[in-house]
């Protein structure tokens, strides 16, 4: 089975691309991190964000939270009005693995990422390494996300993937308990380092 890998996917936040909205509101907060944790777990949630991940409108949702939270307006629209600012750098120690695996030209490289199609055209223009898949799957242009297993169907059909020779990269252990689900070999993300050595567990070394 090890041998038979030909298909790997990458997750894109948090394994190649640094995004996190803490670079925008610890600053808003003046560090107060009890603060910005309590807006974060009930005003602009992490549940939030993913139902624009799997394409709601930014505007619509932002105007839907505000109506909501009336009292923290300037907070919520700034979610989404300076998300340029939560957008960190690559993370390099993954492109390199990234671009040792392209050049073997052992395996196709595709990405599945939860991220919306209004601000994924962002990511195209300032991360050149994204151009290098063969394929990626949004799941804001697709209207859902993982870990709902139709976008898990989707990519395996829409690039021909057999789910066995397939490796899913994720640093969320729920997306690759889903990927499990369907057949697909998954690895949890948490460094570039133990990605090295999880890929060698599947005899591909980088």
């Amino acid at each position: 089975m090890k041998n038979n890998i030909d298909t790997i996917i990458f997750d894109l936040g948090g394994v190649l691309i640094d995004w996190n909205p803490e670079y925008v509101y610890l600053d808003v907060f003046e560090g107060d991190r009890s603060k910005m944790k309590w807006f974060f777990d009930n005003i602009c949630t992490s549940d939030w964000n993913e139902e624009q991940d799997a394409g709601y409108s930014l505007q619509q949702a932002t105007e839907e939270r505000v109506a909501m939270f009336p009292e923290h307006e300037e907070l919520i629209r700034m979610y989404y009005g300076r998300w340029v600012e939560m957008l960190g750098d690559s993370i390099s120690d993954t492109v390199n693995i990234l671009k040792s695996l392209i050049h073997q030209k052992d395996h196709r490289v595709y990405a599945l990422t939860n991220w919306s199609a209004e601000t994924f055209p962002i990511a195209l223009d300032r991360f050149d390494f994204l151009h290098w898949f063969e394929g990626i799957v949004v799941s804001g242009t697709e209207k859902t996300r993982k870990p709902f297993h139709d976008i898990y169907e989707l990519t395996l059909n829409r690039f021909n993937i057999d789910a066995e020779k397939a490796i899913f990269i994720d640093d969320n252990l729920r997306n690759i308990e889903a990927s499990k689900e369907l057949g697909i070999n998954g690895i949890h993300f948490s460094s570039p380092d133990q990605l090295k050595k999880s890929l060698l567990t599947f005899d591909i070394k980088v």
